[in-house]
């Protein structure tokens, strides 16, 4: 641990972001929309498989999970190589791999950012994962997080029982997550609405306006995004802002290039 805490401290070109999440063949969600937003925010992506996936662009049809042996073992030799500045956890796809993930992360100097982004369905409906993969995400991963970023429904399902949204989001942090940053791209509305919740802070709302398609890996480009701009030392609030400037543009520039939904086109700049 103190040889990882030394070399995190040394100076470098570029910040680090350790990405767990899966394949999409795809190629406009999971580990490659991590990649392209992490890179074009000026951070290195490091990335770790945690499933293979049967998709397109309608839903998800299949997922393979990675061994939780390799997992680990994967994770262990890229934590001692290269010392992470931030993580991003996305698709997991098995409660077997939770604990690897848990062990990884206290590989981590305890200060490190954590992004997590719950998936927990397709866009298309597909179920992602078991009620033990939900549980196990609720209590172990969820008091790990600096920043969760559901979307309605997943934030529903995070938090059982409470009785909208602002509730569901202060129930996280009572769990030991630090934000909660809530998208609104599912809400029936005519703009979109996302709003940051923090303990014993207000909450901050951003408004977008609504874009006219469905979209595949708008979810994995904000997450990701967020996740380089924490590593780059990027207060909360400007990293959300940033990400979701970032995520709104590459949606709006999207391409349909498969049958189903639009998928997002993410550039390092404005055009």
């Amino acid at each position: 641990m103190e040889r990882i805490r030394r070399r995190s401290q040394q100076k470098r070109s570029m910040p680090v972001v350790m990405v767990l999440a899966g394949h999409d063949p795809t190629g406009g969600a999971g580990i490659q929309a991590d990649i392209e937003a992490i890179r074009h925010q000026g951070a290195w992506p490091a990335t770790l498989i945690t499933c293979l996936t049967q998709q397109d662009t309608h839903n998800v049809t299949r997922l393979w999970p990675q061994s939780a042996d390799a997992l680990l073992a994967q994770g262990t030799s890229l934590i001692e190589d290269m010392a992470p500045d931030a993580v991003k956890i996305g698709l997991i796809g098995d409660e077997a791999l939770v604990p690897v993930i848990i062990d990884l992360l206290a590989q981590l100097p305890a200060q490190t950012p954590v992004v997590l982004d719950p998936i927990l369905a397709a866009g298309g409906g597909k179920n992602m994962g078991s009620e033990a993969l939900l549980e196990a995400i609720r209590q172990q991963l969820v008091p790990k997080s600096t920043v969760i970023t559901p979307n309605i429904p997943e934030l529903a399902k995070l938090s059982p029982g409470q009785p909208h949204e602002a509730a569901q989001s202060q129930h996280l942090l009572s769990r030991g997550c630090q934000a909660v940053l809530a998208t609104g791209t599912h809400s029936d509305t005519p703009g979109v609405k996302n709003i940051l919740y923090q303990a014993h802070e207000p909450p901050i709302v951003y408004r977008w306006p609504r874009l006219p398609h469905e979209y595949h890996g708008s979810g994995c480009t904000l997450s990701a995004a967020l996740t380089a701009r924490l590593a780059a030392g990027d207060d909360l609030h400007t990293a959300c802002t940033t990400a979701q400037d970032y995520t709104w543009l590459a949606l709006e520039q999207g391409l349909m290039l498969g049958k189903g939904q639009h998928l997002p086109l993410r550039h390092g700049e404005r055009s």
